[in-house]
């Protein structure tokens, strides 16, 4: 004879899925979907446009100082004033990026910019685990590059061009560019392709779409443009499992912390005066290929 409990019907298991599209104001529709990824691709464009903005704003400098001069990578590359600007150009370039995706993500002000970016921690994992995931992240990275070596990339010689050029990078390295780019990749760009696509798919396009622009920073060192991959892909499934982007900002902020305090550190060895002073540089510069 059955027993109660065998005899009660059972509910049916839930099928194990991809976590559910990010939710919407009620009442969207699939053309709502589309003008919001429509908007976040927008809005990307933007941000890679606005890496040109340094070379424009170079070009006052361009014209003064190379009229009737042959260009060359080299020649630029070398010239350390104009590098300086160049660097000092990506500020303004990242301040226009933020206010650009303020504007997108909180519809001018209608939207708090917590709700509208997940800007929360609402998740099981922990503060110090989030900045051991980035460590573990720099070590993996720097193990790739370290192994698979490959050409000097244009970042390596920014750096070695001057002390000026070198602390501005890391300025910007911990000040602007994890903001910018988690507010961009994983703060606006990701959930509109996790609305219409699902989590998958999502992070897939959203991992190569942060590894493109990069590509020209980086080529032809094929390691260090698997690394900045790598890294993409992480903090994207970290979006998608918590569904806040505060993990995935400490987790690059710390990553790009520990290559601005290796990038400090080198400076501050090629300003002493030592019988062997490209020692330790040596050693600094093979962790500095990942920045």
């Amino acid at each position: 004879m059955n027993t109660p409990e065998e005899s009660a019907p059972q509910e049916p298991a839930e099928p194990v899925s991809e976590s559910p599209p990010e939710a919407l104001p009620e009442g969207t529709t699939p053309s709502r979907k589309l003008r919001e990824l429509f908007i976040a691709i927008f809005t990307w464009l933007v941000s890679v446009a606005l890496l040109l903005l340094p070379q424009i704003l170079a070009l006052p400098y361009l014209l003064y100082y190379y009229q009737g001069k042959p260009l060359t990578r080299e020649s630029l590359l070398a010239d350390k004033t104009l590098v300086v600007l160049l660097v000092a150009g990506i500020l303004p370039a990242h301040l226009i990026t933020l206010a650009v995706t303020w504007a997108v993500a909180t519809r001018f002000g209608k939207i708090p910019a917590k709700a509208a970016l997940q800007w929360h921690w609402a998740s099981p994992i922990s503060i110090l685990k989030s900045m051991g995931l980035a460590v573990v992240l720099f070590g993996l990275a720097w193990a790739v590059t370290l192994i698979f070596g490959g050409q000097e990339t244009d970042i390596e010689r920014i750096l070695k061009s001057s002390r000026t050029a070198a602390l501005i990078v890391a300025f910007l390295a911990v000040v602007t560019a994890p903001l910018v780019e988690e507010i961009v990749y994983r703060g606006i760009l990701y959930p509109a392709w996790q609305r219409l696509t699902g989590s998958t798919a999502a992070v897939i396009i959203v991992t190569l779409s942060f590894a493109l622009p990069h590509i020209p920073q980086y080529w032809p060192n094929m390691a260090v443009i698997a690394s900045i991959t790598t890294l993409s892909l992480i903090l994207t499934i970290v979006r998608a499992r918590t569904g806040n982007l505060l993990h995935c900002y400490l987790i690059h902020l710390v990553f790009n912390g520990v290559q601005a305090i290796l990038i400090v550190l080198e400076t501050l060895v090629r300003s002493l005066k030592t019988p062997n002073p490209d020692v330790v540089p040596t050693f600094i510069q093979s962790l500095l290929k990942i920045l």
